[in-house]
């Protein structure tokens, strides 16, 4: 039996070695990033040409080497040692690794499991994720320490368990709050998702996990939200919110309840969904006195924002989102069945989707971006968060069109590009390893071959179209290469075997996209 188990490890290391081999290179002792043109995740502008010297996975030098349309002097370049690499980035943009903070690995329902979501994350530059609340803990903790030692292709996971998993009768009181958030922290979590609870209940995870020192995050549920949103959240400790549950309801100044229609029911999906749509109007009106002192008490609290803009947009926009160019190549048919409407799958609300429903949502969009672009404005910290795996939205394409709709918002393009960066290192306190490239921080780093703030389309996997001067249609962009834990990520070859999968899927079932069950 012994004999066994040590020939199956063999075979699955060098099935992992192989894998690495046609997808990456490294990690190197030395490489250096020669001529690039550097946007840094701290709002700096762009500068180049510069050359990035990386050190065993430190950046041990950023140089600044010449000048645009100069040549450069070879005196002035960091010397390549003996067993080093070497990239030549001329014409290049180098950015900082993408930080996922809400990014789901998978799910059982959706058929996606972690090798193609690792796979869709690392190919559009997402070198650091935030998992809340996924399939159990200790799954996630064995990638997050397989990750770490580079024995899957992944980026590095940061992970948050759901408040209350694992207890068998739920938590039920302070102290058995305090209790379950003691053996998360013991079982090696990074932090908590909660979902809202009692008040009592609340502040005593909050003040626990405080005690402790580990991350917070919570989607204010709405079966909690009347009489805990996010004010409380934040004045409890709570470091982050996601989505945007719970701050209109902090914003109300006429009443204490959403507006609900006597027949609404929590657990029809469209419903939700529905409602939803029309909370915003509800709240108090942008730049009165009540929605200034909400956010004036969220920034004196140094309270971050995860808005998710994109896993809501196909509630205004539902033909976009199922139609989307990627899901041709890249949608698993399980993902895509997982979408269509349903009565039973979270976020396939789509029951009878209309004209009225998305002009609700356009306006709720349009007063939700307000407040997150004036927060932003007056100092508060906004991160990018996917959320994918639900409502269309694919991962990796939907970290992008995430920072699509923070430009929407009003952000410059180098301020989504430190929403994607820095201020997602800061969220995770780990603004001193990873967020921007400055010496001494670990090297993840992404390169792409067109500018990405003159168009943040060229950062999708599928590229951004362009009319070159000879009339011809080509593709530009799609990140190049992305390094993460030392190893050099050919991107595009990540998303060709992203797309054998789903080939090889479809070609079992004899799949179409043609939406499932729809008689015509």
């Amino acid at each position: 039996m012994k004999s066994q188990i040590i020939l199956l490890s063999l075979i699955v290391s060098f099935y992992s070695a192989l894998l690495f081999s046609q997808t990456a290179q490294g990690p190197f002792d030395q490489l250096i990033i020669r001529g690039v043109t550097l946007i840094n995740g701290n709002g700096a502008p762009p500068l180049g040409p510069v050359d990035v010297v990386v050190e065993k996975n430190k950046i041990a030098k950023v140089a600044t080497v010449g000048y645009p349309g100069v040549a450069i002097n070879p005196n002035r370049r960091p010397e390549l040692k003996e067993g080093g690499k070497e990239i030549d980035a001329t014409g290049m943009y180098l950015l900082p690794g993408f930080i996922d903070m809400h990014g789901h690995i998978g799910g059982t329902s959706q058929g996606a499991d972690w090798d193609y979501v690792f796979k869709l994350w690392l190919a559009h530059g997402v070198t650091t994720v935030r998992e809340p609340s996924g399939r159990s803990r200790d799954w996630a903790l064995d990638l997050r320490e397989k990750s770490q030692k580079n024995e899957i292709i992944a980026p590095r996971i940061v992970q948050y368990t759901g408040f209350g998993s694992g207890a068998k009768y739920g938590i039920n009181s302070p102290e058995e709050a305090r209790e379950w958030v003691r053996e998360n922290a013991k079982a090696g979590s990074d932090g908590i998702k909660f979902f809202g609870a009692a008040p009592e209940i609340m502040e005593a995870a909050l003040d626990e996990n405080n005690k402790l020192g580990l991350g917070s995050a919570c989607h204010h549920a709405q079966l909690s939200v009347a009489r805990w949103n996010v004010l409380h959240s934040a004045r409890a400790g709570l470091t982050s919110m996601e989505h945007w549950y719970g701050l209109p309801e902090a914003l109300f100044d006429d009443r204490t309840v959403q507006d609900y229609p006597l027949d609404y029911n929590y657990q029809n999906e469209q419903h939700r969904f529905e409602q939803a749509g029309k909370l915003w109007e509800q709240a108090a009106k942008p730049y009165s006195e009540h929605w200034n002192r909400v956010m004036e008490e969220l920034l004196a609290l140094d309270f971050t924002i995860d808005p998710t803009f994109n896993i809501y947009e196909a509630s205004r926009d539902l033909h976009r989102a199922r139609r989307a160019e990627w899901h041709e190549d890249y949608t698993l048919p399980s993902l895509w069945r997982f979408y269509q409407p349903s009565k039973i799958s979270h976020g396939s609300y789509w029951h009878y989707w209309g004209t009225e429903q998305e002009i609700s949502w356009r306006k709720n969009f349009q007063l939700w971006m307000t407040f997150v672009n004036e927060y932003k404005n007056r100092g508060g910290r906004v991160t990018t968060g996917s959320d994918s795996g639900f409502i269309f939205q694919l991962y990796g394409f939907a970290y992008v069109r995430e920072l699509e709709l923070l430009r929407e918002a009003g952000f410059h393009p180098l301020e989504v590009i430190r929403s994607a960066t820095l201020n997602g290192a800061e969220a995770l306190g780990m603004d001193d390893q990873i967020g921007s490239i400055e010496v001494g921080k670990l090297a993840d780093m992404i390169l792409v071959d067109a500018n990405p703030l003159e168009n943040l389309k060229v950062l999708y996997g599928t590229g951004a179209i362009k009319l070159t001067e000879d009339n011809e249609v080509v593709r530009v962009g799609g990140v190049k290469y992305t390094i993460s834990n030392g190893v050099i990520y050919d991107s595009k070859a990540l998303l060709k075997e992203v797309k054998d999968m789903v080939d090889a899927a479809k070609a079992e079932e004899n799949f179409s996209l043609k939406q499932p069950g729809v008689k015509e």
